[in-house]
């Protein structure tokens, strides 16, 4: 039986639909994932496990201490409860119809839920079923899905470009666009997972909620920060400065309340693995 989701992703939507738009901008980025060998995608795949679950299958279901939603999968994907309204932007329902839409059956229950809404009221009643079929079930799931998970995040990544250029100011976009390709094609695929990681790991920057004190900390805010330094430097090296520096803004603003100063050395641990080896 194939998954059904009863009420379409739009953010899935919106995914596909970036995908098909056609700019001046972009038109030689990398569109596809066929731009990629397979060999480049399980490489991104395992360096995604390795920076959200330091590869233990465990860490695929998920609900952090604080939060208000579990966390799913590779990208650990939010998944809200009916009528939950929160800054961040929910993803797990774009990945089950994702998954529709590349012909992968997901576990029955998921099937059989009535809505695209998370089960689960609170993190005690996740993990009281933690062993319990339905979720050991679908870690089981996820582990052998990643590199369908890949292409989605994939998916995220293409879309990027094109929200971007639509919520950045008109005098920025060309040089925003030029940014994006460098970062793209540089020392591959180094390029393009740091794109990837990045925009998985803190998103687009395009979600007007995803503010502290009015400043993001998405793909849109490095890029941006990126236009403030002298050019010269190896990109990868600029796109991993201006990212650290745009989390430690985020850190900064955050509310006291959620103590974000404790995840911000494993943040920037995470944007070093964005360079290239040094050659000897």
């Amino acid at each position: 039986m194939q998954f059904k989701l009863p009420v379409k992703s739009s953010k899935l939507n919106a995914f596909i639909l970036f995908l098909g738009i056609g700019s001046p901008f972009f038109g030689n980025l990398p569109a596809r994932a066929s731009d990629l060998s397979e060999t480049q995608l399980q490489w991104i795949a395992q360096q995604i496990f390795q920076n959200e679950c330091n590869r233990d299958v465990a860490c695929l279901t998920s609900w952090n201490s604080g939060e208000d939603f579990p966390s799913l999968g590779l990208g650990h994907f939010i998944w809200y409860q009916p009528g939950q309204a929160e800054i961040y932007t929910e993803t797990f329902p774009g990945l089950l119809q994702f998954y529709h839409s590349q012909g992968v059956e997901t576990p029955t229950w998921i099937t059989a839920l009535p809505g695209p809404d998370s089960p689960w009221q609170n993190r005690a009643q996740f993990y009281q079923e933690f062993d319990q079929p339905r979720l050991a079930g679908l870690r089981q799931f996820l582990l052998a899905t990643l590199p369908t998970q890949t292409r989605f995040i994939l998916a995220r990544q293409l879309a990027a470009l094109p929200a971007i250029l639509a919520q950045a100011p008109a005098g920025q976009r060309q040089a925003l666009a030029a940014l994006f390709q460098q970062v793209a094609t540089a020392s591959p695929p180094y390029g393009r997972y740091a794109l990837i990681d990045y925009v998985n790991f803190k998103g687009e920057g395009t979600n007007p909620a995803e503010r502290y004190r009015d400043q993001g900390w998405g793909l849109l805010q490095v890029l941006q920060e990126m236009l403030e330094d002298a050019p010269g430097r190896p990109v990868l090296q600029r796109f991993q400065e201006a990212a650290a520096r745009v989390l430690s803004r985020r850190v900064a603003n955050a509310p006291t309340d959620r103590n974000e100063q404790r995840w911000l050395a494993g943040w920037l641990n995470r944007l070093d693995t964005y360079l290239p080896p040094e050659q000897p």
